[in-house]
């Protein structure tokens, strides 16, 4: 077996090539469309300055957020720069006031926010964490959350385990040693899949709990959601957590997993959606993993992008603010929210859009209302 993190931190490096030079033609596009336009975006006067806005955080959402924000920049000349870190350092970056907002796809504790002025949640797209998986004999795998759980906890070994041929009638599963994949840094996509093991099993709660950070007891790690995918493809007889889009992109296979009723359901826009059809807390915070409904994908979530409600902090001007919250209403926008699908994710719930839009409607500028 490789050692831990080889494949994954060859695999990050070269991603992160193809990542900077995404971001440099995305600059470049914008620079273009800015000194055409001369000065000002569409929604100010022709004398408004442009605006660069900086923020960091989850992968997950990451090839949503690239193509989002590179429309915003064309429609407004307002650019955007967004580092893929991991939710973790993005909640750490607003926190230090070094960015307009964090992504992240695990809300905010009331615990975390004892530490931070006040903020606000707005959710700007679904998605699904799979379950992929490299087996080359193995065409179609069906899982539950409790195989899931003991096979990260070190007590599922091997692909042909009695209880996975049991979920697989008919494949003949290989007789080879499972190597799981998790992420090393703060992820929230780790919260999301730990959060659904808690719920599934209570073993995995007992010992293991959930959280962006997790004491996995066997497998590789590996540097955000490209690097796990990178492992996953590289690695025969492994299995790894990631956002749906890392799979679709790469053509890696993942399973379909057993859900409340006991439905064996796919990641799609369909059964993504239908794990949201719930009630939904005014502040936007909550999980809809193990979701009690037909047809619903099992680990599912949303994903968040957090801004500060008082937005005059750390040097940030009035304009800066106003742009901010341009950006977040773009992204909830209904023609926005339709291009979710063209990248493998699912458009948020009416009720999410309402909320979020009366929740943007109490971000301050020096204690007065920025949007009048």
């Amino acid at each position: 077996m490789p050692e831990p993190g080889y494949y994954a931190d060859n695999f990050y490096e070269d991603n992160k090539k193809i990542m900077k030079k995404l971001f440099v033609s995305m600059a470049v596009v914008a620079m273009g469309w800015m000194m055409a336009s001369c000065a000002g975006n569409s929604k100010g006067g022709a004398n408004e300055e442009t605006v660069e806005l900086s923020g960091a955080g989850a992968t997950f959402p990451l090839p949503f957020y690239n193509m989002s924000f590179e429309g915003f920049a064309t429609q407004t000349g307002n650019t955007v720069s967004y580092g893929g870190i991991g939710s973790g350092g993005g909640v750490r970056n607003l926190k230090d006031g070094i960015v307009d907002f964090a992504g992240s796809d695990a809300f905010l504790s009331d615990e975390e926010m004892k530490d931070m002025q006040p903020v606000v949640h707005i959710p700007t797209c679904m998605g699904a964490v799979v379950m992929a998986y490299n087996l080359p004999e193995v065409k179609v795998l069906n899982l539950s959350g409790e195989v899931i759980a003991d096979i990260f906890a070190g007590n599922i070994k091997k692909w042909n385990d009695p209880k996975i041929v049991a979920l697989n009638a008919g494949t003949q599963m290989p007789d080879k040693e499972i190597i799981p994949a998790y992420r090393s840094d703060g992820s929230g996509t780790t919260f999301v899949f730990t959060d659904y093991l808690t719920k599934v099993s209570q073993n995995w709660k007992d010992k293991y709990g959930s959280g962006k950070n997790v004491d996995f007891p066997v497998g590789l790690a590996a540097k955000g959601n490209p690097g796990v995918a990178g492992v996953i493809a590289q690695t025969p007889y492994s299995i790894g957590y990631i956002g749906s889009e890392y799979a679709f992109a790469q053509n890696i296979p993942y399973a379909s997993v057993q859900n409340a009723r006991g439905e064996m359901v796919k990641p799609s826009t369909e059964s993504i959606s239908a794990a949201a059809s719930g009630e939904m807390p005014q502040d936007t915070r909550c999980s809809i993993t193990n979701a009690d409904a037909a047809g619903a994908y099992p680990i599912s979530c949303f994903t968040w992008l957090i801004i500060y409600k008082e937005q005059n902090y750390a040097g940030r001007t009035e304009q800066e603010a106003k742009v901010t919250l341009d950006l977040l209403q773009y992204m909830l926008s209904d023609s926005i929210q339709k291009t979710t699908t063209t990248v493998h994710y699912a458009p948020l719930p009416e009720k999410a859009v309402k909320l979020s839009l009366e929740n943007l409607k109490q971000v301050t500028f020096d204690g007065k209302n920025v949007i009048k």
